[in-house]
């Protein structure tokens, strides 16, 4: 394996639409959730570990978490992951992991991926990050994977890149919030738009620059703990400086901003795994288009649910249609899978009903 590969996996989120699976203190991306036998963030640290060293794979998350990621990835040392003592969006850890990172090896390339997305060709996956991987170590640029768009999707944000160049890495125009349905619709009728998957592929240098550049503030805090990263000092210094950075995305601080982005379209299949029909879009299905997650399940006239429950538990439905059917010890969710986009607001009842330890 090349020694200038890095990674680093962002493992910090809640996934509240995944309730009540994925709670608070247990969050989606240390559940298996699609009943494989690895949680999502095995599945990830694994597909990259095939082309980057078990050292070089850093894992970005809340400090609550730390505990379930060394028990999770048992090959990973502690000072491979790296703590947020605070919530401050994706700009400041990817920073503050970038700065580590250099400090190890000035010669770094480095892919940003989330924890928690299905990806159904591996291997197709580690050649697209291999190929950016090699522009990046050649060229001062900055890239990004972006996923061929099968559908007016309004939950994603979209990269609009520059016509011309009928294969391999194009030049990104701009990056587009999520848009409304009709906007999708024509973003895709004019055939030069991907979806916005969240992977990024830089050199250390190139995305340092990049903050020195765009965000010089942040630069000057995270920069100021150089001597203390990578030694028993680093503690101390980032929980008391973390909380001082400002709150912003990678996409707002550095990405829009910059002008020499380069999106490569992914040649394997993704999904980002964010809600229950996500999840069940990517299962099997039984003769009844169910997708059933760990369940024995007996059904009568009970077509299109997603249906999970503790390992080897016996279900039985009868008359529902198009519904999330979750069990998980003290909590049962049934409910509409046209209403999931809602779930947010259930567990937000729920935690002003019932108290947090439910949430």
């Amino acid at each position: 394996m090349n020694k200038n590969y890095y990674a680093v996996i962002m493992a910090g989120g809640v996934g509240s639409r995944f309730w009540p699976i994925s709670t608070a203190a247990h969050p989606k991306q240390f559940h298996d959730m699609l009943g494989t036998g690895d949680t999502l963030i095995q599945k990830t640290f694994k597909r990259l570990n095939t082309f980057v060293p078990t050292s070089n794979i850093f894992i970005l998350t809340n400090e609550r978490y730390n505990d379930i990621v060394l028990e999770q990835l048992p090959m990973v040392q502690p000072q491979q992951v790296v703590l947020e003592p605070a919530m401050r969006n994706t700009a400041p850890c990817i920073l503050y992991a970038a700065l580590k990172i250099q400090k190890i090896n000035p010669n770094a390339v480095m892919v940003v991926a989330p924890s928690d997305h299905w990806i159904e060709d591996e291997t197709a996956f580690a050649t697209d990050v291999e190929q950016c991987f090699e522009f990046c170590t050649s060229e001062n640029v900055l890239c990004t994977l972006g996923i061929t768009p099968t559908f007016p999707n309004t939950g994603y944000g979209y990269i609009e890149y520059e016509q011309g160049k009928p294969n391999g890495l194009r030049k990104v125009h701009q990056f587009r919030e999520k848009p409304d349905y009709e906007n999708a619709k024509a973003f895709i009728a004019q055939g030069n738009f991907l979806w916005n998957a969240g992977i990024f592929m830089w050199s250390v240098k190139t995305i340092l620059n990049a903050f020195k550049q765009h965000q010089p503030q942040q630069f000057q805090l995270f920069e100021a703990g150089m001597a203390y990263y990578n030694t028993d000092k680093e503690a101390q210094f980032i929980t008391e400086n973390y909380p001082l950075a400002a709150n912003i995305s990678i996409d707002y601080a550095i990405l829009e901003p910059s002008d020499a982005i380069y999106v490569l379209p992914a040649r394997f299949d993704w999904n980002d795994l964010g809600t229950w029909s996500s999840l069940y879009d990517k299962l099997a299905k039984d003769e009844h288009r169910n997708a059933i997650v760990n369940s024995a399940v007996l059904c009568e006239d009970a077509h299109g649910n997603m249906i999970r429950s503790s390992k080897g538990k016996i279900v039985i439905v009868d008359g529902l249609h198009d519904y999330i059917i979750v069990d998980k010890e003290e909590v049962l969710l049934i409910y509409p899978k046209s209403k999931e986009q809602e779930i947010k607001n259930v567990v937000a009842n729920v935690k002003n009903t019932f108290g947090e330890k439910f949430t």
